[in-house]
């Protein structure tokens, strides 16, 4: 378990600061901060050891960090109103609890404090708690001390902007270039005969090391089916040997049989893998770890992909803490660095010196695959909800969005279209980068051909509509289903097909596949693994085209089509739904979301019911999911 004063590589570096110091400073705090301050970093852990829950019948996100603050904010106001704070003693109170906390003696205490309310509160097995805090500790507390704490944020909100400035999760927005937006132009159905490029889309492999067969599917822990687990009562089967249905992740034994069996579904063109390497044990994470994970599922790749060109995306699990994603103005040990340039060097055989480059900095690259098309992979953990470095500042982290839209402006003048990959899928971000991500979406159109992304573990999409009226569905970002099968999935992978490589070539999705492995037939005795083809989009939706009008059309055909629905509602799930069934809250919540590629925008659902019911049904059904 990293703990301070392990190596660089493994885990935070025990800190000099508190070396030869009066450890009385453990004192001078009051007793009620370091309550206080245990309780938020208790708070803190749900958001890492609940991750997401596809399989539920309410798939939009949970609150995050800024939803919380903003809701809390009055109380503290009035609160300290209470205590007759002047601003030179609040700041003055701030400062001193800075300089102390971050001290190895405060630091160790806090988690000591935070250890054992969540062991009250009943958030986690009381060695998982012990474990996650003593692994988040050292970050959050360095973040603390960076923002909600710092003397001017926190007295900007305790005593307003007289005494300091709040700015949190403030909005914000991106610059978009004086060129004029060109006319709107759907792109051209290919010619007969044209060539159709096959692009094999991997996300949320999710391998656990310690998978073990017979182990107990259903533990106490966040993570199932692995040494540690124990054995299940006798009334119950253990884990399968190719994966289970509950909250488990996949052997190597799994993700070799999916990369072994591809042949039925290729050749393919290209490859895009869009992250969340590891698996979900984020409790006990360390960063050899997760460098391990990283360097043998790429070998694995490599291995059975031969020439076939990977590009990749940085998922949320990869870093440890999970989530954790410092912009690149931190420095030192808790940079991201590390991570990074182990990517850099196990993906150097993909990508060319210049992706490297921006890699190595941010997490995020360009490149052209085929003359005319370009390919933008993001990291879209810095528009996490739940990266908790983002509290220092969320305005456009890394400047990644600026340089977005340089690199499709570049694209448009030179009349090339574009293919954005990620892990998160824009609906999922904070407010602003969302809304950005959304306003760059609508000026570069024409350019922008195809988004991807995954995270979520279940098949869906995200429609993307015009500014002015919110209602010509104009892009559309597809987010593929997992590998992985947490929790109670079928193990499963796409492929897009795509308008291929030759001159005026519109590069937009023409159909799209995915395939599954079905684990109660994999499972059975004696049986080997099939992976086979769950269904094709365009056949079982009777879709005329994949463009972003016939999945608009899709979600209102299916506002009134139980049959249609219900499918829907099948394949979401890979083929493995869950018993509860999707009663008409669940399936607007599930029908939103599909309309949903900006954040926090209910707007957008506002023709899927009548307008005198919508305000009802999004107090009760989707506002408590998405804000």
């Amino acid at each position: 378990m990293p703990r301070h004063g392990v190596s660089p590589g493994q885990g935070h570096p025990t800190s000099d600061r508190g070396q030869g110091q009066d450890r009385s400073s453990n004192d001078s705090m009051p007793g009620c901060l370091w309550v206080a301050l245990g309780l938020a970093l208790t708070l803190a852990l749900p958001n890492s050891l609940v991750l997401w829950v596809p399989a539920g019948a309410h798939p939009l996100p949970t609150q995050g960090h800024p939803a919380r603050l903003n809701r809390i904010a009055p109380e503290l106001r009035n609160t300290f109103g209470w205590w007759n704070l002047t601003c030179p003693v609040c700041k003055g109170l701030f400062t001193v609890i800075d300089i102390g906390l971050k001290q190895e003696p405060n630091v160790a205490r806090v988690g000591s404090v935070a250890i054992k309310l969540c062991n009250l509160l009943k958030i986690a097995p009381p060695a998982v708690c012990q474990s996650a805090v003593q692994l988040f500790e050292g970050d959050m507390v360095e973040v603390w001390t960076r923002s909600v704490l710092s003397p001017s944020e926190a007295c900007g909100l305790l005593l307003g902007p007289t005494c300091g400035h709040w700015d949190v999760f403030s909005s914000w927005n991106i610059s978009l270039p004086a060129v004029p937006k060109p006319l709107p132009r759907p792109p051209n159905p290919p010619a007969p005969g044209a060539p159709v490029s096959r692009v094999l889309f991997l996300t949320d492999l999710h391998w656990d090391h310690d998978y073990l067969e017979g182990a107990d599917p259903n533990c106490a822990d966040p993570l199932c089916c692995r040494q540690g687990s124990g054995l299940p009562p006798a009334s119950r089967p253990g884990a399968g040997y190719w994966g289970e249905y509950s909250k488990c992740d996949l052997p190597l034994r799994t993700l070799e049989s999916l990369l072994g069996g591809l042949g039925p579904a290729g050749p393919f063109d290209m490859v895009y893998w869009t992250g969340d390497i590891p698996a979900h044990d984020v409790w006990q994470q360390s960063r050899q770890d997760q460098l391990r994970a990283l360097t043998t599922i790429t070998a694995l790749v490599r291995k059975f992909l031969g020439p076939v060109p990977v590009y990749p995306a940085v998922g949320n699990h990869e870093s440890t803490p999970v989530n954790s994603f410092p912009p690149p103005f931190i420095e030192g040990n808790h940079s991201s660095s590390w991570l990074y340039e182990a990517m850099a060097k196990a993906w150097k055989p993909w990508l060319p010196a210049e992706a490297l480059h921006t890699l190595r900095i941010g997490g995020f690259y360009a490149l052209s695959p085929y003359p005319g098309l370009r390919l933008i992979s993001l990291n879209m953990n810095f528009c996490s909800r739940e990266n908790f470095w983002l509290l220092i500042n969320s305005t456009d982290p890394a400047g990644q969005l600026q340089w977005l839209v340089g690199e499709l402006q570049a694209a448009e003048d030179r009349g090339d279209k574009v293919h954005i990959i990620g892990h998160i899928p824009p609906g999922h971000c904070l407010k602003s980068w969302s809304w950005n991500y959304y306003r760059i979406v609508a000026r570069y159109e024409n350019t922008l051909a195809g988004q991807f992304f995954g995270h979520t573990h279940v098949d869906e999409f995200e429609l993307f509509y015009d500014e002015e009226t919110l209602s010509r569905p104009l892009a559309v970002a597809f987010l593929a289903p997992s590998a992985t099968t947490y929790i109670g999935l079928n193990p499963g992978y796409r492929v897009y097909q795509i308008d291929g490589d030759y001159p005026g070539s519109s590069h937009v999705v023409l159909d799209h596949e995915t395939f599954i492995l079905n684990l109660t037939q994999a499972n059975a005795p004696g049986a080997t693994p099939h992976w086979q083809r769950l269904y094709r989009a365009r056949e079982t939706y009777g879709l005329p085209n994949a463009l972003p009008a016939a999945w608009h059309d899709l979600v209102y055909r299916m506002r009134g089509d139980t049959q249609l629905f219900q499918t829907f509602w099948f394949l979401y799930h890979k083929g493995h739904p869950p018993l509860e069934p999707c009663g008409p809250p669940c399936r607007l919540t599930t029908l939103c979301a599909q309309l949903s590629a900006r954040a926090d925008s209910p707007a957008l659902c506002r023709h899927l019911v009548p307008e005198e019911s919508l305000p009802d049904i999004h107090s009760q059904w989707i506002r408590p999911l998405l804000c």
